[in-house]
């Protein structure tokens, strides 16, 4: 194994799962499977938003520490580590997230979050893990109890993190300055998974290289000059300036971008005046900018300026009534897959699950800030893989027409969440069982 023969000295080889070891795991998922179903029914039903995330945190650290993992709490915030050494070897990273969504559940399932609370900003909102998170740290869980009961596999050093602020970003960033490498054993390799929304439930779905997009918000202040609406000739329209911005954004991509790059902007908020007959002194965008390269994502930010200013002097604004910019610095970089690593994990999961149950899919111009372990130096391979989570009939019936599946962040998301749960465990513990070796 390339990899590990390259970077890791202490290994000799790494052999194929026996099918008696593949017996001994499988026993153990499927002996588990129902208390797994019960906490994933417990986390959707208790969602908690980013950096609010104590309850949720608790629970997987007491998780953690009753698989025997030494545990520490308030990482980054409220993220979570815990440890478990088993001998000389390689470090292994197992990372889950913890955060909701503020969404309003609309699934009609039994355990359906009715959770509300109230945001940064104080607004009354509901919440929901919209995005999987609460099948995120089920796996993770299951796979922490399975390492821990068949130590007899493996040695070397697991690290089970549970990260804060994946929703809003930040959260893993947080961790890393908060001392996540240096106060613990520093991984080898990092791997953690993503439910899909469009991935049949039971299959595993792999990209090589870019496989989630940088993700940057910018919001924008457009000045102008305001006065009565009847006499828009005395004043200087913001409201105008902003409509043509915006169709003018829209030429950065299609003109000023090449077309083998990726690149996305969308303006998803415009908000400006207080009555129809007045013309306001100014407006606010707000917007994403999404790309893969960090050249492309620096050319996104210097154009939309560019062309802001632009605007502005041609409707003879002053340099005081320039558009002003803020780009929040919980900003998302790209997630890069590991290829070596990736491809080993794929093939071996091909062994492992079967030949049609794992497939590369495409990247998706989402992000993920499980990005940010790849991007520390020295360079860390990372991998995150996805898992399917929607029932063979519906994806049947959306590719015939007959319906859309909800996406990921839609108030209408449910996963099968006990195949899912246990195609999740099955993977993700044999991937880490394959970089940490066999014992025998």
């Amino acid at each position: 194994m390339k990899i590990l023969f390259n970077t890791l000295m202490c290994i000799c080889c790494i052999t194929v799962f026996g099918q008696d070891k593949l017996t001994k795991n499988d026993k153990f998922i499927s002996e588990h499977s129902n208390s797994w179903l019960q906490l994933y029914q417990e986390l959707h039903t208790s969602p908690e938003l980013s950096f609010y995330e104590q309850e949720t945190a608790s629970k997987m650290a007491h998780i953690l520490s009753n698989s025997g993992f030494k545990v520490t709490k308030g990482i980054g915030g409220h993220g979570v580590v815990g440890v478990l050494k088993n001998g000389p070897g390689p470090t292994v990273m197992v990372r889950t997230d913890l955060d909701a969504l503020p969404v309003v559940e609309d699934t009609g399932l039994p355990y359906a979050s009715t959770t509300l609370t109230n945001d940064e900003n104080g607004n009354q909102v509901g919440v929901m893990h919209a995005c999987g998170h609460d099948l995120h740290m089920t796996v993770w869980s299951g796979t922490a109890q399975l390492l821990s009961e068949l130590k007899d596999q493996w040695q070397g050093t697991v690290v089970f993190i549970a990260q804060p602020a994946e929703e809003r970003s930040g959260g893993a960033k947080a961790m890393l300055a908060d001392g996540l490498f240096e106060k613990f054993p520093r991984p080898d390799f990092v791997l953690a998974l993503h439910t899909s929304a469009s991935l049949e439930v039971n299959k595993v779905g792999y990209v090589s290289g870019y496989a989630m997009a940088n993700v940057d918000f910018m919001k924008i202040t457009i000045y102008g000059e305001g006065g009565h609406g009847a006499y828009p000739h005395t004043t200087k329209d913001p409201v105008v300036l902003a409509a043509r911005t915006i169709m003018d954004l829209q030429t950065i991509v299609s003109r000023e971008i090449s077309p083998l790059e990726p690149a996305v902007v969308t303006v998803g908020k415009i908000s400006g005046g207080t009555k129809g007959n007045i013309i306001p002194n100014q407006v606010e965008l707000e917007l994403t900018m999404r790309s893969y390269s960090d050249e492309v994502k620096q050319a996104l930010i210097d154009k939309i300026k560019r062309i802001c200013i632009g605007n502005a002097i041609s409707a003879g604004l002053t340099e005081d009534k320039y558009p002003e910019f803020w780009i929040r610095p919980e900003d998302t970089p790209s997630l890069f897959n590991d290829p070596e690593l990736t491809g080993e994990l794929a093939a071996m999961l091909k062994k492992r699950l079967g030949e049609e149950q794992v497939v590369e899919v495409n990247p998706v111009m989402a992000g993920e800030d499980f990005s940010e372990f790849g991007r520390v130096e020295p360079k860390i391979p990372i991998s995150l893989f996805w898992l399917g989570a929607v029932a063979p009939e519906r994806i049947k019936a959306a590719a015939a027409g007959e319906l859309e599946l909800p996406s990921l962040h839609s108030s209408k998301f449910a996963p099968v969440a006990e195949p899912a749960i246990e195609t999740g465990v099955k993977a993700m513990s044999a991937a880490v069982l394959y970089l940490l070796g066999s014992k025998d």
